[in-house]
Formats: C-alpha cells, structure tokens, sequence
C-alpha cells in the first residue's frame, strides 16, 4: 500500500495543470471557481496577486493553480477563509512553519471526519425511512407494525 494514499490522485489532477496558466478565465475553468472569485481571493489576501503580462493580463504557474485548488478543497470541507488565509500565510512563511501547517491539517482532517460519521448516521436514518415508505407503497393495505409498536411506546 503506498505510504500517501492521497499522492496519485493528486499528480493525476497536477498533470492535467499546464505549465503556464494565461489567463484569468482558464485559471477559473482548471481550479472550479469563477473568474470574480479569484479576483476577490486576490483582493482578500488569500491568493497572491497574479504575475501580469505586458497588456495587464494574469498569468499563473502550475504551482499557483495546485495552491487555489488546494484551497478550494479546504474550503468545500469546511475551513473559513480566515483559517485558509491563516493557512496561506505560514505557508509563505517557509519550513519552519510545516509543524503548524501540519497541526492545522490534521486537526482540519479531524472535523471532516466527525462531519462524514455524523452525516453517516443521518444517511443510514434516511435510508431506513425510505425503505419503509417504500413498504408501506408496496403494501398499502397492511398493517404498518412499525408504526403500530411506536404508538404503543408513546402510550
């Protein structure tokens, strides 16, 4: 089993990255957000700003591109902009600050995995409710035990 599970899907999605991003708009199309989204992120601090060509134009290395798609997945799980713009700032700051990068990340993959299990639990409730409107449309005429033993509970 490879040592970082999550590393061959990451180069998957990194070898699809052009070398050179020239503009704002493919920017947007390889990384998910709209183009007003990562003018904002630049105005906010979370993104740098980006190079510019002669005529004015953004132009952004692969690197750039891995750093915003990192951040959208950060954000889709949940992680404020605060915290990713927090994040962003030790990353510039260097090395030295992998120990609380790491801590950040790991306490992060923490809460991802207490929202999955939660979300887990709901889902399992949800199916359980769904199979048992389906029985009870298979079989409208006959008696809904389940319900029958909870009303006899509730008494």
């Amino acid at each position: 089993m490879d040592q970082f599970p999550g590393k061959a899907k990451w180069a998957t999605l990194v070898e699809e990255i052009p070398e050179l991003v020239t503009s704002i708009k493919q920017a947007a199309q390889l990384t998910g957000l709209t183009e007003d989204t990562i003018r904002y992120y630049e105005k906010i601090g979370l993104l740098p700003y980006a190079d510019r060509k002669k005529n004015g134009h953004r132009i952004y290395s692969r690197e750039q591109i891995q750093g915003i798609i990192f951040l959208t997945r950060l954000k889709a799980t949940g992680m404020t902009l605060e915290e990713m713009k927090h994040f962003r700032e030790m990353t510039n700051a260097g090395d030295e600050s992998i120990p609380a990068r790491l801590s950040i990340l790991e306490e992060h993959k923490q809460k991802i995995q207490s929202e999955i299990a939660r979300l887990s639990d709901i889902q399992t409730i949800i199916e359980f409710k769904i199979d048992h409107f389906r029985e009870i449309f298979q079989h409208p005429n006959s008696n809904d035990m389940l319900c029958e033993e909870a009303s006899k509970k509730e008494i």
